[in-house]
């Protein structure tokens, strides 16, 4: 199987490709919406999931009028309502293969 690729963006590129402020970046990063990678520098790097994060944050803030620390809270609920989702999945495949036994 091949490798994923993964996208490595500075400061300038993630806010140019994402259209967000540098100061509408590190509030995101100060709220925890995403995180730097682990890059042993001074410079913070992103990679594409968070750019996928940050679309999502666009979105809400457009459609819902939240402010950055309702958009923090509504996508923590938003994550653990689909892995919340997917256990429920693998439950119940576990449970039908229990009853079908």
């Amino acid at each position: 199987m091949g490798q994923l690729t993964t996208t490595v963006f500075t400061v300038t590129e993630f806010c140019h490709h994402t259209g967000i402020s540098n100061d509408v970046l590190k509030e995101f990063v100060a709220l925890g919406v995403i995180e730097p990678l682990e890059i042993e520098t001074q410079e913070w790097f992103f990679d594409d999931n968070a750019v996928v994060v940050t679309h999502r944050a666009l979105k809400l803030h457009k459609e819902l009028a939240l402010d950055w620390h309702g958009i923090a809270i509504a996508l923590t609920l938003l994550d653990e309502n689909e892995q919340l989702k997917q256990e429920n999945k693998q439950l119940r495949q576990q449970l039908m293969r229990f009853i079908n036994e």
